[in-house]
C-alpha cells in the first residue's frame, strides 16, 4: 500500500510519468487496440516501456496507456467501471477493490480465459494472491501484476553488537525489548520505525495488523463495531506506546517514504513494513546494503500477521475487447513477463510476490537472495479471509474490504496519530472512532 506497496506506501518512491492517454470507446475504434488505465509506479512504467517491442510485436495489438498517481488513477478507475463507460477496457485494480466492483458486476470474470489458456499456469500463482482476487462467487476477477506483505527489517550488525538474535518469527514483545535495547545504539539510532501518518493505507495498514494478531477486529462477522473493544485497545496502547517511547522522530507525519528514509540514513535499526521495501534497502546505491535482517511480522496470538496487497490487472465488463484484453493480462501477470523483465531491465526490476516460481529462478535469487524466501514465506502465509482469531464480515488483513472503509480508516487514524503526537489519549481516540465504526456497521447490517 504506498502504504499498500507503491501505492499510499511511497510517493516518494514513485517516479512522475507523462500519461499516454488512449482515445476512448475502447481501444479508440481500433478492433486491434486496447486501452489500459493504469497506476505510476515504477513496474508499470517498466512495462509500458517493454510493451510495444514485445507484446505488441507478436499480438499485433496496440496498448494506449494512460498512467496516473494512485490517488487519480483510482478515482479515474471508478468513474470510468462504476458507469461502465468502457473507455478503458483494463485497470490496475488492488486486492481491495476487486470483490467489490466483483460485486458491482463491474468487472469481466477471468475463469473462462484462465481455463483455455494452459501457458498462463494459475497454479504458479501464490494460492494467498489467488484467493484476494477472487470474489464471493467464487470466480477470478483480476489477475496480480505483483504482491507484498509485510515484515520486519533490522540492522544485522547493531543486533550482533548488542549480542541479540533475532528469532525468525519474534512476537511484537521481543520486538519491544529489542527496540528499547537497541535505541541509542548509535548516536541518534532510535530503536524502530512505524508508520504514524494518518491515511487508511499509512498508519492503519500496519496497525490493523497489530490490532488482528492482539485479537482484535474492527467489526464481528455480525456487523458489530469493535474499535473500542479491549484488544483493539490493548493492540493500539501497544503501538502508540512502542512508537512513542523508542520510535522515529516526527513519527506523527512518518509514513512509508519517511521510514524509509530512517531506515537508510541509519536513524533506525528496526522497520516493521513492506515487503517491498527490502529491493530498496539492498539496492546497489543503499548505504545499509548488506547490514540487514529479515524476519516474518511479529505475532501474539495468531500464526501470522503480515498484511497482503497486490497490484492486479482486471477488466471492464463494458469492454467491447475483452478478448485482446485478455492476451494482454495473460502477457503482463504470465512467467514470461518475469524473464524479459529481468533479462531486459535486471532481474532486481522483476514484479514478484505473485508466483512461485518466482522464487525458483537462480537469477532471482542471486539479486534478492538476502530477503527473497522470507519475502515468499510472508506473502505466502497471509489469510485474507481469516487473518485474526475470529470470523469476518468482509474480506482484508489491513483493511475491511467494504467501500466505506477509506473513509472510516483515514478518520480514525487521524485521532490514533493525534494520540501519537501526544495531543489525545488513546482511549479518547477509539472512543470516537468506534461512534463512527457504529454507523458503518449499521449501515452493512441493513445490506
Amino acid at each position: 500500500m504506498k502504504s499498500l506497496r507503491y501505492g499510499g506506501l511511497a510517493a516518494a518512491v514513485l517516479m512522475a510519468t507523462a500519461a499516454c492517454a488512449g482515445a476512448g470507446g475502447g481501444g479508440g475504434g481500433n478492433e486491434n487496440s486496447i486501452n489500459v488505465l493504469m497506476v505510476n509506479n515504477p513496474q508499470m512504467e517498466d512495462l509500458q516501456k517493454l510493451t510495444a517491442d514485445n507484446f505488441t510485436k507478436d499480438t499485433g495489438i496496440t496498448v494506449n496507456f494512460t498512467v496516473l498517481p494512485e490517488n487519480d488513477v483510482r478515482d479515474k478507475i471508478s468513474q470510468d467501471f462504476s458507469s461502465q463507460a468502457g473507455q478503458y477496457d483494463v485497470a490496475t485494480i488492488s486486492n481491495y477493490e476487486t470483490p467489490i466492483y466483483a460485486k458491482n458486476n463491474w468487472l469481466t470474470p477471468l475463469d473462462e480465459y484462465v481455463a483455455k489458456d494452459s501457458g498462463f499456469a494459475q497454479d504458479d500463482v501464490l494460492e494467498s494472491v489467488r484467493q484476494s482476487l477472487t470474489a464471493a462467487d467464487g470466480k477470478v476477477y483480476a489477475q496480480p501484476f505483483y504482491g507484498e506483505s509485510s515484515f520486519l527489517m533490522y540492522r544485522k550488525d547493531i543486533m550482533d553488537a548488542k549480542g541479540i538474535t533475532m528469532p525468525e518469527k519474534p512476537t511484537w514483545q521481543q520486538v519491544a525489548d529489542i527496540a528499547a535495547r537497541v535505541d541509542g545504539a548509535e548516536p541518534g539510532m532510535k530503536g524502530i520505525c512505524l508508520r504514524g501518518q494518518p491515511g487508511w493505507g499509512q498508519l492503519m495498514a500496519p496497525l490493523t495488523t497489530v490490532v488482528n494478531t492482539f485479537g482484535g477486529t474492527w467489526f464481528t462477522k455480525d456487523w458489530q463495531a469493535q474499535v473500542n473493544s479491549p484488544e483493539f485497545k490493548e493492540a493500539t496502547d501497544f503501538y502508540v506506546n512502542l512508537v512513542r517511547d523508542h520510535g522515529e522522530n516526527g513519527a506523527p507525519q512518518a509514513g512509508f517514504a519517511e521510514c524509509l528514509n530512517n531506515m537508510t540514513q541509519g536513524k533506525v535499526a528496526m522497520w516493521y513494513d513492506a515487503t517491498s521495501a527490502a529491493g530498496l534497502l539492498e539496492g546497489a546505491d543503499s548505504p545499509v546494503k548488506g547490514k540487514l535482517g529479515f524476519a516474518q511480522a511479529p505475532v501474539v496470538k495468531t500464526d501470522s500477521s503480515g498484511w497482503l496487497y497486490t497490484w492486479a490487472f482486471g477488466i471492464q465488463k463494458a469492454s467491447k475487447k475483452a478478448d485482446n484484453a485478455w492476451k494482454f493480462i495473460s502477457w503482463a501477470s504470465g512467467k514470461g513477463y518475469e524473464e524479459l523483465a529481468g533479462k531486459s531491465l535486471g532481474w532486481s526490476r522483476v514484479p514478484d510476490g505473485k508466483r512461485s516460481s518466482t522464487y525458483e529462478r537462480p537469477e532471482y535469487l542471486e539479486a534478492s537472495g538476502t530477503f527473497a524466501k522470507q519475502v515468499e514465506a510472508a506473502i505466502s502465509g497471509t489469510k485474507p479471509n481469516d487473518p485474526g482469531v475470529q470470523p469476518r464480515p468482509a474480506p482484508g488483513i489491513q483493511f475491511v474490504g467494504i467501500p466505506e472503509f477509506t473513509d472510516l480508516g483515514t478518520q480514525v487514524s487521524q485521532k490514533i496519530s493525534a494520540a501519537i503526537a501526544g495531543s489525545t489519549t488513546v482511549e479518547q481516540a477509539l472512543t470516537e472512532s468506534q461512534a463512527l465504526a457504529e454507523t458503518v456497521a449499521e449501515k452493512n447490517r441493513g445490506k
